[in-house]
């Protein structure tokens, strides 16, 4: 049976991808909201705990690895719901962390169940799909994503202002076991897929011929600098939200997170941009666009704050999607493996912002990590203009 065209059911199809994105990917952010009560819990400093919550990525990054090596042996669908499932044990154990490092340790556990759920999903919507209907899932995908970024953030944060830290991590359990329910009941009943061929040779031979491909390469450095300058931005952004002059408290910081909104919408119609630029002017626009956002952080002003925000989310989001949709073009064979080493890359990026740029934020402040941020967008913006002789 041949995947579904867009006209059977596309409204319902693209609704369950998002929510199936959401879900997948909801605890990985949703605790960059309530960092400043994290510290004091643990009695720590900003670095370290900003390392601890998002040493989630070294999970994602090893888990991406490894699927990569074994996606052809891995069925897509069994594999979501199971890491789904898994994946609420190390969120409701987080609840019973009696030091950083049983935090930091579970927070890693939780990075390698969604991460396989995640790779799984994007191999899965790959191969499925037919190339017309394929765009329209990634940029489904990639929006709930974004929604998760923003949900995920405030309501980590309205639960631990009004019920404390455990209820948000036994409420994000919860979310877990429900995105195993969906994808048991979605994915799980959806016809056997053709469109994949086996693919051909071992799995170190498909890694060195991606690797030998200077169009990967380069998307996996682009993945690689996007996340470590989203990460830089949103995780060390809330001390500085918590501290004067802004002095934000819990939920107010909550809410700040709403300058993820409007990414929503801009994710979803970023094929028309690619579409009148291409792909390439259309990463570089969204680099130049965040770049724009980071140079507002360092104004002693909300207003201007949120807008910053606003524009540097917009940017990588956008950026992401694209690069995302590079990876899959640019890969001759193994799909499965090309998506694997590039969130690989992708996720790395993420736990080398989170510690580079929180020594930075200790020793020198706020205003140095924005400039290192600042060159590592410049710095992707160089790779993607390298893929055009290519």
């Amino acid at each position: 049976m041949s995947a579904p065209s867009t006209s059977e059911g596309g409204f319902h199809r693209a609704a369950v991808i998002a929510t199936m994105a959401f879900l997948t990917l909801v605890d990985l952010f949703a605790m960059q909201a309530v960092l400043p009560s994290l510290t004091q819990r643990f009695g720590v400093s900003p670095a370290a705990m900003g390392l601890a919550v998002n040493a989630s990525t070294i999970g994602m990054a090893v888990a991406s690895l490894a699927t990569s090596f074994l996606s052809r042996r891995l069925d897509r669908r069994f594999g979501i719901t199971l890491s789904l499932a898994m994946l609420a044990v190390p969120t409701a154990l987080l609840a019973t962390a009696s030091d950083l490092g049983a935090f930091a340790a579970l927070r890693v556990v939780q990075g390698l169940f969604m991460a396989c759920a995640f790779t799984l999903m994007l191999a899965y919507l790959g191969e499925y799909y037919s190339a017309q209907d394929s765009a329209a899932a990634f940029a489904a995908y990639i929006a709930g994503n974004v929604a998760s970024n923003l949900v995920g953030r405030l309501l980590s944060a309205a639960i631990a202002d009004h019920f404390g830290l455990n209820a948000a991590f036994y409420t994000f359990a919860g979310l877990n076991l429900v995105g195993a329910a969906i994808a048991q009941a979605s994915i799980g009943r959806t016809p056997r897929m053709v469109n994949a061929a086996p693919a051909a040779g071992s799995a170190m031979e498909a890694l060195g011929t991606h690797l030998a491909n200077p169009a990967l390469r380069a998307s996996f450095a682009i993945g690689f600098l996007i996340l470590f300058a989203f990460i830089g931005t949103f995780t060390y952004v809330n001390f500085v939200l918590a501290r004067t002059p802004l002095s934000l408290g819990m939920m107010q910081i909550g809410y700040v997170y709403f300058v993820f909104a409007p990414s929503i919408v801009t994710t979803l119609t970023i094929g028309l941009l690619v579409r009148r630029v291409g792909s390439v002017g259309a990463i570089c626009l969204s680099l130049a666009l965040a770049g724009t956002g980071l140079s507002l952080l360092v104004v002693p002003n909300l207003a201007a704050v949120l807008t910053g925000l606003v524009l540097v989310a917009i940017g990588t989001f956008a950026a992401q999607a694209i690069a995302t949709g590079l990876v899959g073009r640019a890969a001759t064979s193994d799909r499965g493996a090309a998506s694997g080493l590039y969130l690989a890359s992708y996720f790395s990026g993420g736990l080398a912002g989170s510690a580079v740029l929180g020594q930075i934020f200790d020793r020198v402040g706020w205003g140095a990590c924005v400039s290192v941020i600042g060159l590592a967008l410049a710095l992707a913006a160089l790779f993607a203009l390298r893929l055009r002789a290519t």
